[in-house]
């Protein structure tokens, strides 16, 4: 690995020392030429693996035809993805952006703007949960239910309230005349993958509904088949009014997605949102043989039975280990929750071979691509068994 005597970035990621140079399905290369199996696949983005084919022939094509026009034209491959998106899901408008986060401002944008310019209330202010998260920018790291990625961000923008998660009655407590909506992931990944009760998420429905407020789930990590459906609120039974996606969408490149119900038409009207970069034809190509892949290799039920057969190995093959406190996920977004800090266990699974990446300070991540196979599962928890009697001094 070359290292620079200096960098001119800004230190703001604490990096592996790795430097990937390849990739192709489940499989990236380093610089030095040593292989890896990615069970992180770029934070949940690859979910298709590495340099997908027709992904990539789709990209070759736009490559040689146009890579950006202004949302001052029509775009077709923005017109066509947004019609595949709203074929596929309860919503029946997109606004395409870059990223999570900005997927997420415009969800909260288009609320109170409904609710303000639409409906002609004075309602803000939107609940999320504790743990919860939901990006950088200084309103989604505001909605955001964690401390750490507040520090040094004062004075925070007015607006959030937090609730407990799958607790209903800690939401109606923080209900007021102010409250335009509830966002909620309904698998908190990056908190340590913890789950929404299904009871809770149908209260939840039902409180919105009756009180006029707009539900918004955050499917940035969740969409796109990561939890053996295209969407994780189809499991729940639920639609929600607002959606937002992002990291899976365009097999790696950069795009983010509000979707909504018709009614939010007229909150986001001419003038009243832009986004230069969204939606523009290389990310849209992209994200079209995306979808088209996973709707014609059955990658929904794939990503469930291997999501199964996955929690069920890891439940069996390391229940021994005392270190181990709890094995949970939906689909390929799996936690395994450690009595300690996971740190040390994430570095030396990167020195056998494996990719993972933690999920608050005592969880580790299994997210590989919806391609996986059982073999592939087996060798990743083989590592993990390897490196954990490794370090517990074990010959076994």
């Amino acid at each position: 690995m070359v290292i620079l005597e200096r960098s001119y970035l800004f230190p703001t990621y604490n990096k592996f020392p790795l430097t990937l140079v390849k990739g192709n399905k489940t499989t990236l290369w380093d610089d030095e030429g040593k292989s890896y199996l990615d069970f992180m696949t770029g934070l949940a983005v690859c979910n298709l693996g590495h340099v997908p084919e027709r992904v990539k022939m789709r990209i070759q094509e736009q490559l040689e035809q146009v890579w950006h026009v202004s949302n001052l034209f029509h775009i077709p491959t923005q017109e066509e993805l947004a019609e595949k998106l709203v074929t596929i899901s309860c919503a029946d408008l997109v606004f395409f952006c870059n990223s999570g986060a900005e997927a997420n401002e415009a969800a909260i944008k288009c609320a109170r703007r409904y609710h303000q310019r639409v409906l002609g209330n004075e309602r803000y202010e939107i609940i999320t949960f504790e743990q919860s998260f939901h990006g950088r920018t200084l309103a989604t790291l505001t909605a955001t239910g964690q401390e750490k990625v507040k520090d040094g961000c004062l004075p925070l923008p007015e607006g959030f309230v937090h609730a407990r998660f799958n607790d209903i009655q800690s939401v109606r407590s923080r209900i007021t005349q102010k409250t335009a909506a509830i966002m909620l992931e309904l698998v908190q990944g990056e908190s340590g993958v913890h789950l929404a009760e299904p009871k809770f998420v149908l209260d939840l429905a039902t409180l919105c509904k009756g009180k006029g407020i707009l539900l918004i789930v955050d499917e940035v990590q969740t969409g796109i088949g990561r939890t053996g459906s295209m969407f994780a609120y189809e499991h729940y039974g639920i639609e929600p009014d607002i959606i937002t996606l992002a990291k899976g969408l365009a097999s790696g490149l950069p795009i983010g997605a509000m979707m909504g119900k018709e009614k939010l038409r007229d909150a986001f009207s001419v003038g009243s949102h832009a986004s230069t970069f969204g939606g523009s034809p290389l990310p849209t190509a992209a994200g079209l043989a995306t979808i088209e892949m996973l709707m014609e290799d059955g990658l929904f039920e794939r990503a469930k039975k291997a999501g199964m057969y996955a929690l069920d190995k890891l439940g069996n093959d390391l229940k021994t280990y005392p270190v181990i406190r709890t094995v949970r996920g939906l689909g390929l977004l799996i936690g395994i929750e450690f009595t300690e800090p996971v740190a040390p266990i994430i570095q030396k699974l990167h020195q056998n071979g494996l990719l993972v990446l933690p999920g608050g300070t005592h969880v580790i991540r299994f997210m590989p691509s919806l391609y996986v196979t059982n073999d592939e599962i087996d060798q990743a928890i083989d590592i993990l068994g390897h490196v954990l009697r490794e370090l517990d001094g074990s010959t076994n």
